[in-house]
């Protein structure tokens, strides 16, 4: 299996709903995996613990603290919040976001994978930098 192989079973896909592919050749096995981008609620404690201790004034601040989620990387790789070096970022706090909106790449083995909004929101914090490389699973943007 040579990495044009390899780079054409992403694309393809990249380009399809499917959420897990596998590839195999002369002994050897390609098993793609498309993780979704994670979201994960910031304070379940925090509201669970404002309702409970019935002050008012913590419970008007937890619904909104309750829809902040954080979209995670999909897979290991080098992120690039801009689609070239000499261009603007594709995001910026503050900015809204629609779902299925491109809000960074991340670079794998030459291929860019796009990563995009799930949903409608504002960014409401960056929490990588351009050229960092990411874990699968690790936290990019803050999303309110």
């Amino acid at each position: 299996m040579d990495q044009q192989q390899i780079k054409a079973c992403i694309d393809a896909m990249s380009a399809s709903d499917v959420a897990e592919m596998q590839f195999s050749q002369d002994g050897w096995t390609l098993r793609l995996v498309r993780r979704s981008m994670n979201r994960r609620d910031e304070s379940d404690g925090a509201a669970s613990t404002a309702h409970e201790s019935g002050n008012s004034g913590d419970s008007i601040s937890a619904p909104a603290q309750a829809t902040r989620m954080t979209l995670c990387a999909p897979l290991y790789g080098v992120v690039h919040l801009s689609p070239a070096p000499d261009q603007p970022p594709f995001v910026g706090l503050g900015a809204v976001v629609t779902a299925g909106q491109v809000v960074c790449v991340i670079e794998a083995m030459k291929v860019f994978n796009q990563v995009r909004a799930e949903f409608d929101a504002t960014i409401a914090e960056i929490l990588v930098a351009s050229g960092q490389e990411v874990e699968a699973g690790q936290p990019l943007l803050r999303l309110a």
